[in-house]
């Protein structure tokens, strides 16, 4: 076994308030993030996981929702392992948005990347109005994974994290981006000229 960790490379994309930074807190540090601020630029957290045969860091880059940052969030996609598109089961246009998400994705990321198409508030179920079986045959047609899931209650969180560990074997290093510390004062300075904005 490695001593050092498989590095991999995750970005989170999906429009504004669909949980993207709900789910990485949820994974990483095990609390629910309420009524949280919207993420401006992008943040990065990581989490190492052990397996029997294998050491896992997940390296994960929140990139922002609004529009007047996807010129921002472009430049994350480069040498990324895994994409995670995150829509909302309770606001169609978020399902919709899932398109924008892909080809920008398939315009800018690596070619080899793997995509795993994510329903968050599986808790809000009762509201739904995305119809499963449609979001599963989306993802089936792009080729990604489909997963619902709730980072409020935690159902289904960790279990997208561990899957995606598997495809992954031991002697495999995959790398890991050098840009943490620029993306780290990015997201201090736009706070600073924007100042702070909640989602929900």
């Amino acid at each position: 076994m490695n001593e050092e960790p498989i590095q991999i490379k995750i970005i989170m994309l999906g429009d504004l308030g669909v949980g993207k930074s709900s789910i990485v807190v949820r994974f990483v540090t095990g609390n629910f993030q309420s009524n949280g601020e919207a993420t401006i630029g992008s943040s990065y957290m990581s989490k190492i996981l052990q397996f029997i045969d294998k050491t896992i860091k997940f390296n994960i880059w929140d990139t922002a929702g609004q529009e007047q940052y996807h010129s921002l969030s472009k430049m994350y996609y480069r040498d990324a392992n895994v994409a995670i598109i995150v829509y909302d089961i309770t606001k169609k246009e978020s399902f919709e948005g899932l398109k924008k998400w892909q080809k920008e994705l398939a315009d800018f990321g690596p070619n080899n990347i793997s995509t795993i198409i994510v329903g968050n508030k599986k808790d809000l179920v009762e509201s739904e109005v995305v119809n499963p079986e449609e979001a599963k045959n989306y993802a089936d047609s792009i080729g990604a994974v489909y997963k619902k899931i709730s980072a409020k209650t935690d159902y289904g969180v960790e279990q997208i994290f561990r899957e995606l560990a598997e495809k992954f074997p031991p002697e495999i290093d995959v790398g890991i981006p050098s840009r943490i510390d620029t993306v780290q004062v990015n997201k201090i300075d736009y706070e600073k000229s924007n100042g702070k904005k909640k989602c929900c």
